[in-house]
C-alpha cells in the first residue's frame, strides 16, 4: 500500500523543475543529490512516497518526506547535504596555502631526506619549519591537497628496483641485487 503525504510538495517553478531534470539527468552529479531530485520530481508529478522511494532505490517512504520538507523551506538547496555536527575546521584560507605551499616545493634531499612527498613527511616538515603548522594531521594534509586538486598517484616507487636491504640474524646489513630486475619492470 502507498503513503500519502503528509506534508504536500508545494508548486514547483519552472526554473526548479528545469535545474531538477538536469540534475536526474546528469551523470557526474553526486548519486544522492541524483536520487534526492528524481523523488522530488516523481512527488511533483502525482506519484505517491512509496513509489518514489521505490523509483530512486531507497527502502522506505521517509527519505522522501525529510527531503520534501527541506524543499518546501529551502528550495533546491535541498539536493545538498546540510552542514555535518562537529568542530569547525582549524585551518583557514592562510594555513591552506601554507600546506598548499610546502606541497608544491621539491623535497631537499638532505634535509627531507626524500625525492617525494608522502603525507607523513609532509607532516614532518610542516611540523618542525619555523612558519609551519606544529599540529597539521595528516588528514588536514590530505583534504587540503584534494581541494586544490591534487591526486595520490599509485605508480609512486619508493626505492631502487632490483636493490634490497636485507638484515641477517646475526644483525649485519647486506645488500642484494637481483640481476633479472630491468627484464621484470617490462
Amino acid at each position: 500500500m502507498s503513503r500519502a503525504a503528509s506534508e504536500l510538495l508545494r508548486q514547483v517553478t519552472i526554473e526548479e523543475r528545469q535545474e531538477l531534470q538536469r540534475v536526474s539527468r546528469a551523470t557526474s552529479e553526486p548519486r544522492i543529490r541524483h536520487q534526492r531530485a528524481v523523488a522530488l520530481l516523481a512527488v511533483s508529478e502525482g506519484k505517491s512516497l512509496s513509489e518514489a522511494a521505490r523509483l530512486v532505490g531507497w527502502k522506505g517512504p521517509d527519505p522522501v518526506t525529510k527531503v520534501t520538507r527541506r524543499f518546501n523551506s529551502m528550495g533546491l538547496r535541498a539536493l545538498d547535504d546540510l552542514p555535518r555536527p562537529g568542530p569547525h575546521r582549524k585551518y583557514g584560507p592562510a594555513e591552506q596555502a601554507r600546506i598548499l605551499q610546502e606541497a608544491q616545493r621539491a623535497p631537499d634531499h638532505k634535509e627531507d631526506a626524500t625525492g617525494t612527498w608522502s603525507l607523513s613527511l609532509l607532516q614532518r616538515a610542516l611540523r618542525s619549519a619555523p612558519d609551519g603548522l606544529p599540529q597539521v594531521s595528516t588528514f588536514t594534509i590530505l583534504y587540503t591537497l584534494h581541494e586544490a586538486g591534487y591526486s595520490w598517484q599509485k605508480d609512486r616507487t619508493w626505492c631502487h628496483t632490483g636493490r634490497t636491504l636485507k638484515k641477517g640474524k646475526d644483525g649485519t646489513v647486506y645488500q642484494s641485487e637481483d640481476p633479472y630486475a630491468q627484464g621484470k619492470k617490462r
